[in-house]
Protein backbone atom coordinates (compact mmCIF):
# COMPACT_ATOMS: atom_id res chain seq x y z
CA UNK A 1 0.00 0.00 0.00
CA UNK A 2 1.78 3.53 -0.57
CA UNK A 3 2.15 5.73 1.43
CA UNK A 4 2.44 8.94 -0.50
CA UNK A 5 -0.28 11.13 1.66
CA UNK A 6 1.29 13.96 3.90
CA UNK A 7 -0.98 17.11 3.21
CA UNK A 8 -4.24 15.37 2.53
CA UNK A 9 -6.05 13.30 4.85
CA UNK A 10 -8.58 11.47 2.98
CA UNK A 11 -7.18 8.23 1.21
CA UNK A 12 -7.67 7.68 -2.35
CA UNK A 13 -7.17 4.58 -4.33
CA UNK A 14 -8.29 3.95 -8.31
CA UNK A 15 -8.37 0.96 -10.33
CA UNK A 16 -8.67 -0.04 -13.86
CA UNK A 17 -8.71 -3.48 -15.52
CA UNK A 18 -7.18 -3.49 -19.29
CA UNK A 19 -7.20 -6.45 -21.08
CA UNK A 20 -4.94 -6.68 -24.52
CA UNK A 21 -2.45 -4.89 -25.71
CA UNK A 22 -1.71 -1.64 -23.71
CA UNK A 23 -2.23 1.13 -26.12
CA UNK A 24 0.20 4.00 -27.11
CA UNK A 25 -1.52 6.90 -25.13
CA UNK A 26 -1.01 4.31 -21.80
CA UNK A 27 1.82 6.02 -21.44
CA UNK A 28 0.68 9.52 -21.23
CA UNK A 29 -2.11 7.84 -18.91
CA UNK A 30 0.72 6.68 -16.96
CA UNK A 31 2.56 10.16 -16.79
CA UNK A 32 -0.16 12.33 -15.67
CA UNK A 33 -0.82 10.26 -12.77
CA UNK A 34 2.78 10.55 -11.67
CA UNK A 35 1.65 14.11 -11.23
CA UNK A 36 -1.21 12.94 -9.17
CA UNK A 37 0.79 11.61 -5.87
CA UNK A 38 -2.16 11.87 -3.14
CA UNK A 39 -3.92 9.19 -5.65
CA UNK A 40 -3.42 5.58 -5.88
CA UNK A 41 -3.72 4.04 -9.04
CA UNK A 42 -4.14 0.25 -9.16
CA UNK A 43 -4.08 -1.33 -12.96
CA UNK A 44 -5.28 -4.71 -13.43
CA UNK A 45 -4.24 -6.05 -16.90
CA UNK A 46 -2.89 -9.50 -18.70
CA UNK A 47 -0.15 -7.26 -20.94
CA UNK A 48 3.40 -7.90 -19.21
CA UNK A 49 5.14 -6.08 -21.39
CA UNK A 50 5.23 -2.82 -19.80
CA UNK A 51 8.84 -2.17 -19.28
CA UNK A 52 9.26 1.35 -17.96
CA UNK A 53 9.31 2.51 -14.67
CA UNK A 54 6.17 2.77 -12.64
CA UNK A 55 5.90 5.98 -10.90
CA UNK A 56 5.32 5.09 -6.78
CA UNK A 57 1.54 6.04 -6.84
CA UNK A 58 0.96 3.31 -9.74
CA UNK A 59 1.05 -0.49 -8.91
CA UNK A 60 0.74 -3.03 -11.91
CA UNK A 61 -1.66 -6.19 -10.87
CA UNK A 62 -1.60 -9.09 -13.92
CA UNK A 63 -4.18 -11.22 -14.21
CA UNK A 64 -6.45 -12.88 -16.80
CA UNK A 65 -9.84 -12.75 -17.77
CA UNK A 66 -10.75 -15.91 -16.45
CA UNK A 67 -9.25 -15.45 -13.06
CA UNK A 68 -11.45 -12.11 -12.58
CA UNK A 69 -14.22 -14.16 -13.79
CA UNK A 70 -13.75 -16.34 -11.33
CA UNK A 71 -13.17 -14.43 -8.47
CA UNK A 72 -16.43 -12.52 -9.47
CA UNK A 73 -18.37 -15.93 -9.62
CA UNK A 74 -16.69 -16.85 -6.16
CA UNK A 75 -17.30 -13.64 -4.88
CA UNK A 76 -21.33 -13.16 -6.40
CA UNK A 77 -22.16 -16.23 -5.35
CA UNK A 78 -23.37 -16.90 -9.26
CA UNK A 79 -21.76 -17.63 -12.73
CA UNK A 80 -20.24 -14.38 -14.97
CA UNK A 81 -19.66 -14.21 -17.90
CA UNK A 82 -16.76 -12.17 -18.45
CA UNK A 83 -15.85 -12.61 -21.94
CA UNK A 84 -13.90 -10.09 -23.06
CA UNK A 85 -12.39 -6.53 -21.73
CA UNK A 86 -14.73 -4.16 -22.29
CA UNK A 87 -17.62 -6.58 -20.70
CA UNK A 88 -15.95 -5.54 -17.32
CA UNK A 89 -17.42 -1.80 -17.74
CA UNK A 90 -20.37 -3.47 -15.97
CA UNK A 91 -18.63 -4.88 -13.17
CA UNK A 92 -16.67 -1.04 -12.40
CA UNK A 93 -19.33 -0.38 -9.97
CA UNK A 94 -18.78 -3.67 -7.99
CA UNK A 95 -14.78 -3.17 -8.06
CA UNK A 96 -15.27 -2.27 -4.37
CA UNK A 97 -17.02 -5.14 -3.49
CA UNK A 98 -14.60 -7.64 -5.50
CA UNK A 99 -11.56 -6.38 -4.27
CA UNK A 100 -11.40 -5.29 -0.93
CA UNK A 101 -8.05 -6.36 -0.26
CA UNK A 102 -7.01 -3.61 -3.24
CA UNK A 103 -8.90 -1.35 -1.04
CA UNK A 104 -7.93 -1.82 2.88
CA UNK A 105 -7.30 1.65 4.26
CA UNK A 106 -8.62 4.29 2.14
CA UNK A 107 -11.40 6.37 2.44
CA UNK A 108 -12.31 6.46 -1.43
CA UNK A 109 -11.81 4.39 -3.94
CA UNK A 110 -12.82 4.83 -7.69
CA UNK A 111 -13.26 2.82 -11.10
CA UNK A 112 -11.73 4.73 -14.22
CA UNK A 113 -10.25 4.10 -17.76
CA UNK A 114 -6.58 4.30 -19.28
CA UNK A 115 -7.85 6.77 -21.75
CA UNK A 116 -7.53 9.67 -19.55
CA UNK A 117 -5.12 12.31 -19.56
CA UNK A 118 -5.15 13.88 -16.13
CA UNK A 119 -5.10 17.32 -14.67
CA UNK A 120 -4.55 18.07 -11.27
CA UNK A 121 -7.33 15.80 -9.22
CA UNK A 122 -7.30 16.95 -6.06
CA UNK A 123 -7.37 20.88 -6.73
CA UNK A 124 -11.35 19.65 -7.56
CA UNK A 125 -11.62 16.59 -5.03
CA UNK A 126 -10.85 18.41 -2.21
CA UNK A 127 -11.49 16.90 1.69
CA UNK A 128 -13.96 18.79 2.16
CA UNK A 129 -16.30 16.98 -0.91
CA UNK A 130 -15.03 13.76 0.50
CA UNK A 131 -16.39 14.36 3.96
CA UNK A 132 -19.94 15.65 2.29
CA UNK A 133 -20.50 12.83 -0.06
CA UNK A 134 -20.36 9.11 -0.71
CA UNK A 135 -20.22 9.28 -4.26
CA UNK A 136 -18.35 11.60 -6.89
CA UNK A 137 -19.13 11.71 -10.30
CA UNK A 138 -17.11 14.60 -12.86
CA UNK A 139 -19.78 15.15 -14.72
CA UNK A 140 -22.92 17.31 -14.02
CA UNK A 141 -25.44 15.03 -15.78
CA UNK A 142 -24.72 11.52 -15.82
CA UNK A 143 -22.64 9.03 -14.43
CA UNK A 144 -18.66 8.98 -15.91
CA UNK A 145 -17.58 5.23 -15.71
CA UNK A 146 -13.97 7.00 -16.50
CA UNK A 147 -14.12 8.58 -13.35
CA UNK A 148 -16.20 7.80 -10.32
CA UNK A 149 -15.28 7.86 -6.65
CA UNK A 150 -17.31 5.52 -4.14
CA UNK A 151 -16.93 6.21 0.15
CA UNK A 152 -14.98 3.02 0.94
CA UNK A 153 -17.82 1.61 3.04
CA UNK A 154 -20.51 -1.12 3.23
CA UNK A 155 -23.33 0.99 1.95
CA UNK A 156 -20.80 2.35 -1.00
CA UNK A 157 -19.02 -1.43 -2.01
CA UNK A 158 -22.50 -3.15 -2.14
CA UNK A 159 -24.70 0.04 -4.06
CA UNK A 160 -24.72 -1.70 -7.13
CA UNK A 161 -26.98 -4.44 -5.80
CA UNK A 162 -29.67 -2.11 -5.15
CA UNK A 163 -30.28 -2.07 -9.31
CA UNK A 164 -33.08 -4.39 -9.61
CA UNK A 165 -30.98 -6.25 -12.79
CA UNK A 166 -27.68 -6.27 -11.20
CA UNK A 167 -27.64 -10.32 -11.59
CA UNK A 168 -29.00 -9.84 -15.03
CA UNK A 169 -26.26 -7.81 -15.89
CA UNK A 170 -23.07 -9.35 -14.69
CA UNK A 171 -24.36 -13.11 -14.94
CA UNK A 172 -24.54 -12.11 -18.79
CA UNK A 173 -22.22 -11.91 -21.61
CA UNK A 174 -23.74 -9.23 -22.89
CA UNK A 175 -22.24 -5.46 -22.49
CA UNK A 176 -25.05 -3.47 -20.96
CA UNK A 177 -23.03 0.06 -20.16
CA UNK A 178 -24.48 -0.76 -16.16
CA UNK A 179 -21.37 1.58 -14.94
CA UNK A 180 -23.01 4.60 -16.70
CA UNK A 181 -26.28 4.60 -18.58
CA UNK A 182 -27.24 1.73 -20.18
CA UNK A 183 -26.58 3.80 -23.24
CA UNK A 184 -29.28 6.52 -22.66
CA UNK A 185 -26.73 9.24 -22.45
CA UNK A 186 -29.37 11.49 -24.18
CA UNK A 187 -32.13 10.94 -22.08
CA UNK A 188 -30.02 11.96 -18.96
CA UNK A 189 -28.76 15.03 -20.56
CA UNK A 190 -32.25 16.67 -20.52
CA UNK A 191 -33.69 18.66 -17.30
CA UNK A 192 -35.48 15.29 -16.38
CA UNK A 193 -34.24 14.09 -13.01
CA UNK A 194 -34.08 10.39 -14.68
CA UNK A 195 -35.66 9.03 -18.19
CA UNK A 196 -39.17 8.34 -18.34
CA UNK A 197 -38.60 5.97 -21.25
CA UNK A 198 -38.14 2.40 -20.30
CA UNK A 199 -34.95 1.75 -20.12
CA UNK A 200 -33.69 -2.52 -20.99
CA UNK A 201 -31.79 -2.85 -17.41
CA UNK A 202 -31.48 -0.47 -14.13
CA UNK A 203 -28.17 0.72 -14.88
CA UNK A 204 -25.94 2.90 -12.00
CA UNK A 205 -27.17 6.08 -12.64
CA UNK A 206 -30.85 5.13 -12.95
CA UNK A 207 -30.21 3.67 -9.41
CA UNK A 208 -28.33 6.81 -8.16
CA UNK A 209 -30.41 9.40 -9.42
CA UNK A 210 -33.52 7.44 -7.40
CA UNK A 211 -31.60 7.13 -4.24
CA UNK A 212 -30.54 10.90 -4.78
CA UNK A 213 -34.52 11.78 -5.04
CA UNK A 214 -35.14 10.14 -2.26
CA UNK A 215 -32.77 11.67 -0.04
CA UNK A 216 -30.87 8.36 0.53
CA UNK A 217 -27.51 8.98 -0.91
CA UNK A 218 -24.89 11.95 -0.45
CA UNK A 219 -23.86 12.79 -4.59
CA UNK A 220 -21.89 15.07 -5.92
CA UNK A 221 -22.12 15.75 -9.49
CA UNK A 222 -20.34 18.78 -11.21
CA UNK A 223 -18.74 19.36 -15.02
CA UNK A 224 -14.66 19.06 -14.37
CA UNK A 225 -13.54 17.01 -17.50
CA UNK A 226 -13.31 18.08 -21.29
CA UNK A 227 -14.40 15.16 -23.89
CA UNK A 228 -14.79 15.21 -27.54
CA UNK A 229 -12.20 16.78 -29.92
CA UNK A 230 -12.41 20.79 -28.69
CA UNK A 231 -8.20 21.23 -29.39
CA UNK A 232 -6.69 23.96 -27.24
CA UNK A 233 -5.71 21.72 -24.20
CA UNK A 234 -2.52 21.94 -22.72
CA UNK A 235 -1.27 19.59 -20.21
CA UNK A 236 1.27 21.53 -18.18
CA UNK A 237 3.80 20.05 -15.24
CA UNK A 238 0.39 18.48 -13.88
CA UNK A 239 -2.07 20.89 -14.22
CA UNK A 240 -4.62 20.72 -17.60
CA UNK A 241 -5.80 24.06 -19.17
CA UNK A 242 -9.03 24.13 -21.89
CA UNK A 243 -8.29 27.41 -23.60
CA UNK A 244 -5.33 28.54 -21.29
CA UNK A 245 -7.98 29.57 -19.05
CA UNK A 246 -9.58 26.94 -17.84
CA UNK A 247 -8.38 24.22 -15.35
CA UNK A 248 -9.99 20.68 -15.57
CA UNK A 249 -9.41 17.61 -13.64
CA UNK A 250 -9.39 15.26 -16.93
CA UNK A 251 -9.54 14.88 -20.44
CA UNK A 252 -11.14 11.85 -21.70
CA UNK A 253 -9.76 10.30 -25.07
CA UNK A 254 -13.10 8.41 -26.12
CA UNK A 255 -12.60 9.52 -29.69
CA UNK A 256 -8.84 11.15 -29.84
CA UNK A 257 -7.66 8.11 -29.04
CA UNK A 258 -9.15 6.67 -32.69
CA UNK A 259 -7.80 9.49 -34.49
CA UNK A 260 -4.81 10.08 -33.18
CA UNK A 261 -2.10 7.20 -34.04
CA UNK A 262 1.67 8.24 -33.32
CA UNK A 263 4.25 6.01 -34.74
CA UNK A 264 6.29 6.81 -32.20
CA UNK A 265 5.94 8.08 -29.29
CA UNK A 266 8.47 9.80 -27.12
CA UNK A 267 10.34 7.84 -24.84
CA UNK A 268 10.32 11.18 -22.22
CA UNK A 269 6.67 12.38 -22.32
CA UNK A 270 7.67 15.90 -21.67
CA UNK A 271 6.59 18.09 -18.68
CA UNK A 272 4.39 20.06 -21.34
CA UNK A 273 2.33 19.31 -24.31
CA UNK A 274 -0.50 20.39 -26.18
CA UNK A 275 -3.61 18.59 -27.44
CA UNK A 276 -5.19 19.39 -31.12
CA UNK A 277 -8.40 17.66 -32.71
CA UNK A 278 -6.00 15.36 -34.07
CA UNK A 279 -2.62 15.22 -32.45
CA UNK A 280 -0.56 15.71 -29.92
CA UNK A 281 2.44 18.49 -29.91
CA UNK A 282 5.37 18.17 -27.89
Amino acid sequence: MHLSHKRIKKRIAILICYFGNLPWYFKYFIHTCKYNPEVDFYIITDDGSWTNKLPSNVTMIYKNIEEINQLAAKKLGFTTNINEGYKLCDFKPAYGFLFPDIFKGYDFWGHGDIDVIFGDIRQFITDEILDNHELINVRHDFISGYFLLFKNDEKMNTLFMQSNDYQKVLSSPVHYCFDETNFQYNDFTDILTYPKRKHEVDSMTHLVKRLEKKNELKTYFDFHVIEGLPGRLKWDNGKLYYRNKYEVLLYHMIYFKNIFNPKRIPETIPESFTISPTRIYH
